[in-house]
């Protein structure tokens, strides 16, 4: 009988010792990110930081293996990122990528991700196509993208009573897709737009954008760009009298870094969406003053996206037993996501993370009361209503 009892629990431990792997003995992230462009401030050295206090948060092993971060810049080059990525794949033993703000650069490695079977924790990157027409069943779009950006903003705004729109938009794929998202939901709500102007990513003279915008006549200049582009083209707008004038300025993707570099002389009244706010609650004030003391900014959604995303990942391997990437993405999408800016989650089969969102007002600088006290928090939107419905997507993941 002893005996008999001693084969099962053999039997039993070696089942469970063979079902819990780790590849290469360690679980491995990459996170791929803007070191020296112009993203850097709204992800940049502060991803790194963020996926590393999840690793910390989480504990220095999983399943008994330890974790090791890992970064590179793809300093918005295609190119560049993809090279890095592949060299991760074959020589770096790299078992998921994190962050990558730049949507082609995304689209790119996410691509690559399915191919080599691999996972994508993006955070970084808005571009809505991700979860849509391209899903796939490796990767994991956490933060905001530009279906949500623009459906929240737009929606509130043209309430508000701005029913005319102008856009200044970046001339790549996330600005593109970002307008005419943002365009759909206007046209939608019975607004109109006016007309649009392109410019090259890394711009430091807006004035012709600016006066093009201004001679409209448009209740609403909406600036559909990312990091230095926004707050150049936004601080330059309100140099030449716009808000004065009587138009409303809109950041269809502004972070709290974008407000702090802007001032709030120039950004008051400014409306976004986020993901996330630092200064929501006692948790995320106490996370947040962490990562300052850090990274010397507090986190912007993309941050703490790189956050949450890898904390859920490694959840995912301990409840899955192993890094194995389809036991792991079957996991992340059974389990709740909980994390200090996320309560109550969950990840859809085309890789869309739904989440509440939040519409922000900029404050008038006499309004905030003490440094990056920046927003006030409008609207809470639940996620069901900011993300694109099922019934409207083209993913063949989904069942509809």
């Amino acid at each position: 009988m002893m005996r008999q009892f001693l084969a099962a629990a053999f039997v039993a431990a070696m089942a469970t010792a063979a079902h819990a792997q780790v590849s290469d003995d360690v679980v491995r992230l990459g996170v791929l990110t803007d070191l020296s462009s112009w993203g850097r401030d709204n992800s940049g050295p502060g991803s790194v930081e963020a996926a590393r206090m999840a690793v910390e948060e989480f504990g220095p092993t999983v399943l008994g293996k330890p974790i090791e971060i890992i970064s590179a810049d793809h300093q918005m080059k295609t190119d560049v990122g993809v090279q890095i990525v592949r060299g991760w794949f074959d020589n770096g033993k790299v078992d998921a990528v994190v962050d990558i703000p730049n949507s082609g650069i995304a689209i790119a490695v996410h691509n690559m991700v399915r191919e080599r079977n691999k996972i994508a924790l993006l955070s970084g990157p808005g571009a809505s196509s991700l979860t849509d027409e391209l899903c796939s069943p490796n990767t994991v779009h956490f933060a905001y993208d530009t279906y949500a950006l623009s459906k929240v903003t737009a929606s509130a705004v043209i309430k508000e009573g701005g029913k005319s729109w102008f856009f200044v938009t970046a001339d790549y794929a996330f600005g593109q897709q970002l307008e005419r998202d943002a365009t759909r939901f206007i046209n939608e709500m019975g607004g109109k737009v006016l007309g649009s102007v392109k410019h090259p990513t890394n711009t430091a003279d807006f004035s012709s954008f600016a006066l093009q915008a201004q001679s409209s006549k448009a209740d609403v200049v909406a600036f559909a760009n990312a990091g230095q582009d926004t707050d150049n083209s936004i601080k330059q707008s309100g140099e030449f009298g716009l808000v004065q004038g009587g138009q409303k300025l809109v950041g269809l993707l502004m972070f709290d870094t974008d407000v702090h570099a802007i001032g709030l002389n120039a950004a008051q009244g400014t409306y976004m969406t986020t993901a996330s706010y630092w200064n929501m609650d006692e948790k995320t004030r106490a996370w947040s003053k962490k990562f300052y003391a850090r990274a010397n900014v507090m986190p912007t959604m993309i941050q703490t996206g790189v956050y949450g995303s890898v904390l859920h990942y490694l959840k995912a391997i301990q409840a899955a037993g192993t890094d194995d990437p389809k036991a792991v993405m079957a996991k992340m999408r059974e389990l709740p996501i909980e994390d200090t800016f996320v309560h109550g989650g969950k990840l859809r089969e085309d890789g869309r993370v739904i989440r509440d969102m939040y519409l922000a007002k900029v404050k008038k600088p006499s309004e905030s009361k003490e440094p990056w006290d920046y927003l006030d928090i409008v609207k809470t939107v639940k996620g069901e209503d900011a993300y694109r419905p099922v019934s409207e997507s083209k993913c063949p993941l989904l069942k509809k």
